[in-house]
């Protein structure tokens, strides 16, 4: 009788393989949960980079058409653009009262760097009639040169770089021509 008991174990090695199935389970949901965890919380991570991103770069504008500069005889006195904003990009306010202004506007070229250039605005297409540049809306922005230290003369090359106060910058990157005109578009 004592043989008969030992002889027929099937059932009992069909327990113990189920016990050691449900135990890989069980290790194998605890690291799923565990990458799955890791891995949402990288997104979430990514996901607040990208939106960081876009906000820089939503209140950003852009150059529209050419860069007009105009001169007297001697000396460029104010270099003229058009700009608009990006698409989708948030209102970016273009008063260009000294006390409001948000936009800086800086110049440089090999002799002299002024990191807040003299400027006004003039709306091209417009909307309403608040200062803030808005999607469909353009707007000329011409910046005094006559007042920088050395002259803006012929045949110098010269950076403008229009900053927002959030956003990407516009760099405007142009040469005077060899002979001055009363109204020279830079190339």
């Amino acid at each position: 009788m004592n043989a008969k008991l030992h002889k027929n174990q099937s059932g009992q090695a069909a327990l113990e393989t189920a016990i050691i199935l449900i135990a890989f389970v069980v290790v194998a949901s605890v690291f799923a949960f565990a990458i799955l965890s890791a891995g949402s919380a990288s997104t979430e991570r990514g996901e607040e980079a990208i939106y960081a991103g876009l906000e820089n770069v939503q209140s950003s504008m852009q150059l529209k058409g050419a860069v007009i500069a105009t001169a007297d005889a001697t000396e460029t006195t104010a270099v003229i653009f058009t700009v608009s904003p990006v698409s989708g990009g948030e209102p970016l306010n273009l008063d260009d009262t000294p006390a409001s202004n948000e936009v800086i506007i800086a110049y440089r070229d090999n002799g002299q760097q002024d990191n807040d250039m003299p400027f006004t605005v003039t709306w091209i297409v417009r909307g309403d009639t608040d200062e803030l540049l808005e999607e469909g809306e353009l707007a000329e922005i011409s910046v005094d040169t006559s007042g920088l230290t050395s002259s803006l003369v012929a045949n110098t090359a010269f950076t403008l770089e229009v900053k927002p106060p959030t956003g990407g910058t516009i760099v405007v990157h142009r040469t005077t021509p060899a002979a001055l005109e009363a109204v020279m578009e830079l190339h």
